[in-house]
């Protein structure tokens, strides 16, 4: 019987890493057919395409005014992160040294922007940011974006506020600090490992995020991931390669950022230090 269940359980693990290499295989056998596309002058009905040029690239960068999309995208998520850290840690520091009634209630309604697919609430947003004309606007955009933002970044940043001794801020009280030198100059360094976490975590996801950007974007708005859209969906004429060689920019772009991330930001630290929370 229990060898059986030895076997058993060896084939169940062969068959869950058969699953997972086969998905990795499709997975990195479509970005590079992208890539090599990419490059390719001509690719129908062979292995490999007949020949290799970048001239795509200066193709995309003039039809797609790459420069200035980049630019607006740039411009964009800079904002994002830079309102998110300013609403979202004093947030989430009131949120983790006070307790009021109802802050349960609050925590849920932080949460519900991160649990929701974004095209739920994206639609009754852009309309609420039309009436109020800045829908199709560059703060329209930004406005989109802080919605799911701000709550990611108080959650993050919580954690962080509650490791910090309270006793810190009582003696840094006690020789005088007001509330704002408290925060500048005392509790700003001890958080800036989290800070930094979060910050560049919204700013991969604002790179990424197009449901968001999509339905509030105007056409001088626009970030790289909805003009990829357009540029695959709009009614004309477009050579693939080129199309191609914008995603492998968009791709390259968002994979920069995430290392950048990740070169801070250790997920099993995150967590692990969600699963110490519940357990509280």
């Amino acid at each position: 019987m229990g060898q059986d269940k030895t076997i058993s359980e060896r084939l169940w693990a062969v068959a869950i890493w058969a699953a997972v290499i086969f998905f990795i295989i499709n997975f990195m056998a479509m970005i590079a057919t992208v890539v090599i596309n990419s490059f390719g002058t001509r690719w129908l009905g062979t292995w490999l395409p007949a020949g290799y040029t970048t001239r795509w690239y200066r193709s995309a960068w003039d039809e797609f005014q790459l420069g200035d999309v980049l630019i607006t995208t740039f411009q964009v998520v800079g904002a994002v992160v830079l309102l998110s850290g300013l609403f979202g840690v004093p947030a989430a520091y009131a949120l983790a040294r006070r307790n009021f009634p109802g802050k349960q209630l609050v925590m849920l309604l932080f949460l519900l922007p991160l649990m929701i697919p974004p095209i739920t609430f994206g639609i009754p947003l852009a309309t609420v940011l039309y009436r109020l004309g800045v829908g199709g606007t560059f703060w329209g955009v930004i406005i989109a974006n802080l919605v799911p933002t701000v709550p990611f970044v108080i959650l993050v940043m919580i954690p962080f506020i509650e490791q910090i001794d309270p006793r810190i801020e009582s003696a840094a009280r006690v020789f005088g600090a007001g509330t704002g030198q408290l925060f500048v100059y005392v509790l700003v360094p001890l958080l800036a490992p989290g800070i930094l976490a979060a910050l560049l975590l919204v700013l991969v996801r604002t790179i990424a995020m197009f449901e968001l950007t999509f339905f509030t974007a105007g056409p001088d708005s626009q970030t790289l991931v909805v003009a990829l859209y357009y540029a695959v969906y709009a009614a004309g004429v477009r050579a693939g390669q080129s199309i191609d060689a914008m995603a492998v920019i968009y791709m390259i772009t968002t994979l920069i950022w995430l290392l950048i991330a990740l070169r801070f930001v250790d997920p099993t630290q995150m967590v692990a230090r969600a699963k110490q929370e519940a357990a509280r």
